[in-house]
């Protein structure tokens, strides 16, 4: 099968079109045939080696973290789908390659595409909507009244985010660019703060939780927007010694990633805040809430631009640059 892979880590590293063999099925296992995937800041981030010591792949990798296709043919104890359903996923960390013609998914991992979507934009949410749901709804256990602040709003889990929170009835305050502003108040964003003319530290207080996505000078910011009691959860690091267990990571590790997040902790903990790293986790039942959502009108996903398997590379050099509203989307059938 025709599938995007990478034969090497590295910042340099750019992949190539190639042929791979067809991924086996195993017992719980459904094989997809893959219409579309999308791009995520998580694929750049996998390919320059930044994650090779957490996910130790096989080289050559296939690479991509979601995708919605055509099911075609169901492992001997699958139950839940059939040959022909729609469906989307985020395949599990150790089961990536959505780069591809086929791939091979965990059924526990797979939900029914939402039936207003096109396969396109099915394949743009699984990642940044699991993201979303599993920091407000399963870590921030979000309520009605409290008030949330997503960073880079027009970005593939800002979009989502804020649109999350407001279903969920917070109120919500979010960054982004000048020309994005207007935009972002679309989604349902309550404030909107320009990053270009504005820190959002001088003007955001008092807040219940913050969804980080940015880097460690933003993340120390986001403390002061706080209030003791808070929550600054963040997916772009540094990880916590919680998250190095969870992964069964080796004693060694265990103890990098201490050091890594040990200034962010002590001074979260000095503020009466509490901070956690989310990496999201695969999961069928969680789509199948974000597709309920979805059908419903509440959350809408957002397309940018959509590119050839054949283009990539080029499809991630542009998500590279920062200027992607929503989600970049690789065109495979």
């Amino acid at each position: 099968m025709k599938a995007f892979i990478i034969h090497r880590y590295g910042k340099n590293e750019v992949g190539q079109i190639g042929e791979m063999p067809e991924p086996n099925l195993k017992d719980d296992d459904v094989l997809v045939q893959i219409h579309a995937a999308s791009i995520n800041v998580l694929d750049s981030k996998i390919r320059s080696g930044e994650f090779k010591l957490i996910l130790p792949y096989r080289l050559p990798l296939i690479l991509g973290n979601d995708m919605a296709g055509t099911v075609v043919r169901v492992g001997p104890r699958g139950s839940r789908f059939k040959p022909g359903d729609e469906v989307y996923a985020r395949p599990d960390d150790d089961r990536i390659g959505t780069f591809a013609e086929f791939i091979s998914v965990k059924e526990e991992s797979l939900a029914l595409k939402p039936r207003n979507l096109s396969m396109e934009e099915a394949a743009s949410v699984p990642l940044v909507g699991l993201t979303a749901w599993q920091v407000l709804v399963e870590v921030a256990k979000l309520k009605a009244g409290q008030k949330v602040f997503i960073h880079a709003g027009s970005g593939g889990v800002g979009t989502i985010a804020i649109q999350l929170a407001k279903h969920l009835g917070a109120f919500v305050a979010t960054t982004t660019s000048t020309s994005n502003v207007e935009w972002v108040k679309a989604l349902g964003a309550d404030l909107v703060i320009d990053y270009k003319k504005q820190p959002f530290e001088t003007v955001l207080h008092d807040y219940d939780v913050v969804l980080n996505s940015l880097g460690n000078d933003v993340l120390e910011k986001s403390l002061q927007v706080l209030k003791p009691g808070g929550q600054l959860i963040s997916i772009s690091g540094p990880p916590t010694p919680d998250f190095a267990e969870q992964q069964g990571l080796s004693w060694p590790l265990k103890q990098v990633l201490r050091l890594l997040s040990h200034g962010i902790r002590k001074q979260a903990r000095l503020r009466g805040i509490h901070y956690t790293f989310v990496f999201m986790k695969a999961s069928g039942p969680q789509l199948r809430e974000i597709s309920s959502l979805i059908e419903a009108g509440a959350i809408k996903p957002v397309v940018d631009r959509l590119f050839p398997l054949d283009s990539t590379a080029d499809a991630l050099a542009y998500v590279g640059t920062g200027r992607a509203k929503g989600k970049v989307i690789v065109k495979v059938k």
